[in-house]
């Protein structure tokens, strides 16, 4: 009974509790409830928002695919091969360019899969060999399988990447930071020199989106889908430091035509984007997986279309599924609001006129790209 006794007395001497003032946002009680527990990516809203929803089969106007990948479009056969020239036949692609990534007697093989039988729906592009990067004869050896590629058929180099660990490298077989190769290293000079005299493009994936140089957590800009590809903390050059060796490069080799993939990773600032076209005319983009970049400033995003349509073309580096397609002409051609996007954000179609969209589908991929 005394042991009940002290324990009353002691908690009637605790200072009373001060209930915690209600969280009002924009004038609303936040109220506790279920989805308190409610993880971010499980988030899938249900918008009652009843809008126009545009199907188009085909695009307006025939396009170039100048971004995709054999790996990623799971092509290993002529009967994939086959499947993939249906889907491009029943949603208005012309001619895919794919990215085989691969040197030796791997391009060969892919080379010959994908030009035997249709040497006019695609242009196959070769990677880069960046075995022994610091041998002596590396710039040599690296120029001359160059040229090995395009005499097999290569009408291209890409997509090279580096997001800082260095080129083609992850942070798996990075090598240590005063090693690394990157695009505007001298060793690679010689690869650039014969890229401008074959007239193969180069395809390049430089850095990547800014925000995988912000720390994860509640103000990250893309979904938890997408932390697998987070940079903060990590041994790798800075977001900045990327896009000058790009500058560097680009200046060191004007003759080279460079095509910077993913709006140069900097599709979320057009008016810097815009400057370094400005400055360097050897500058070429594709829109490649840059859907919910453009698909969410689509003033913006048109007015810059329009006055670049000569430097950037249509791509897409999603696979090779019929409605994947089909998205991207709704996203480009129509008027659409709300649309349901792939990473999370909705977007708004861009509607963009004939001339634009000309130009972006096929007619600087005409011009630029290496159709002997």
């Amino acid at each position: 009974m005394s042991r009940i006794f002290l324990i009353i007395t002691f908690s009637a001497l605790l200072p009373a509790q001060t209930p915690k003032p209600p969280v009002v946002k924009f004038g609303i009680p936040v109220k506790e409830g279920p989805m308190d527990s409610l993880r971010l990516k499980d988030y899938t809203p249900e918008s009652s928002l009843v809008v126009p929803d545009t199907r188009l089969a085909k695009p307006r106007f025939p396009a170039i695919d100048v971004h995709s990948h054999s790996s990623m479009s799971g092509i290993k056969t002529p009967a994939d091969v086959d499947a993939w020239v249906k889907t491009m036949d029943e949603v208005g692609i012309e001619v895919s360019v794919v990215f085989t990534e691969a040197t030796g007697p791997d391009f060969d093989r892919q080379a010959d899969l994908f030009l035997k039988k249709y040497p006019k729906r695609f242009q196959v592009w070769c990677g880069i060999d960046t075995k022994d990067i610091e041998a002596p004869d590396y710039p040599q050896r690296a120029a001359k399988e160059l040229e090995r590629c395009y005499r097999k058929g290569a009408r291209g180099a890409g997509e090279l990447t580096d997001k800082g660990w260095g080129l083609q490298s992850n942070e798996k077989n990075a090598l240590p930071r005063n090693k690394r190769l990157h695009i505007d290293d001298p060793r690679l000079d010689l690869f650039w020199q014969k890229s401008a005299e074959l007239k193969l493009p180069v395809n390049i994936h430089i850095a990547d989106h800014p925000s995988n140089w912000k720390a994860l957590g509640p103000n990250q800009e893309r979904s938890p889908d997408f932390q697998g590809f987070n940079l903060f903390g990590k041994d790798v050059s800075s977001y900045e430091e990327l896009l000058l060796t790009r500058d560097r490069m680009l200046a060191k080799h004007p003759k080279t035509t460079f095509i910077f993939c993913h709006l140069s990773n900097i599709g979320n600032n057009t008016a810097a984007l815009a400057k370094t076209l400005d400055h360097y005319p050897n500058l070429y983009l594709d829109i490649a997986a840059r859907d919910y970049e453009i698909g969410r400033q689509p003033h913006t995003a048109r007015a810059f279309l329009n006055r670049y349509r000569n430097r950037v073309m249509f791509g897409t580096d999603m696979g090779r599924e019929k409605s994947m397609y089909e998205g991207w002409w709704r996203l480009l051609e129509t008027a659409d609001e709300y649309i349901p996007g792939r990473i999370w954000w909705p977007y708004y179609g861009l509607q963009l006129g004939d001339e634009t969209l000309k130009s972006l589908y096929r007619e600087t991929a005409l011009k630029l790209l290496n159709f002997q």
